[in-house]
């Protein structure tokens, strides 16, 4: 079974390490996987959650993939993996991708939930969406990335990193 490219919306993060080369890094694994569409600014952004640990540089990237979302599913974890990521959801981490949109699809499957749970509750990831896909239709929502985040309550705490000069 062959499949046609769709359009997919990955959010990154990393609190631990050299962050911004975490999602460099990141970004360059999957580009050789898969085509890279638009790319949002690197945001910096507070833990969700009252929990101590550094904050987080966030962006959300576009590719195009003909992997089915298991296969997506398993090489964004497997980059994960290699990028150094252990322990839990939540646990302080260099690199987190997460799958936020597949194609306009929702899936639930052991293990996969897309669109990505409770992301229109998550500044984290609506500011830098909205940077590069603002009119995309939440799939069970059925509202704009843009309109998400106009509801969201207190978006604060996310602010875009400037480029420092070298």
């Amino acid at each position: 079974m062959s499949f046609e490219a769709v359009e997919v919306y990955l959010g990154l993060g990393s609190n631990m390490g050299d962050r911004e080369e975490n999602l460099q890094e990141a970004l360059k694994r999957l580009s050789e996987r898969m085509r890279v569409g638009r790319v949002s600014s690197i945001y910096e952004t507070d833990p969700v959650g009252d929990i101590e640990q550094s904050r987080y540089l966030n962006q959300v990237c576009q590719f195009f993939t003909t992997l089915p979302p298991e296969a997506l599913l398993a090489l964004v974890k497997g980059f994960e993996l290699k990028l150094g990521r252990t322990g839990s959801s939540g646990a302080p981490r260099p690199i987190d991708i997460d799958i936020l949109f597949y194609d306009g699809q929702v899936v639930n499957s052991d293990g996969l939930t897309i669109p990505h749970a409770r992301l229109e509750e998550r500044a984290f990831v609506l500011v830098p969406l909205a940077e590069i896909a603002p009119d995309f239709v939440h799939p069970v929502k059925y509202k704009t990335v843009s309109e998400l985040l106009a509801e969201l309550d207190d978006p604060h705490g996310v602010v875009k990193l400037e480029k420092q000069e070298g």
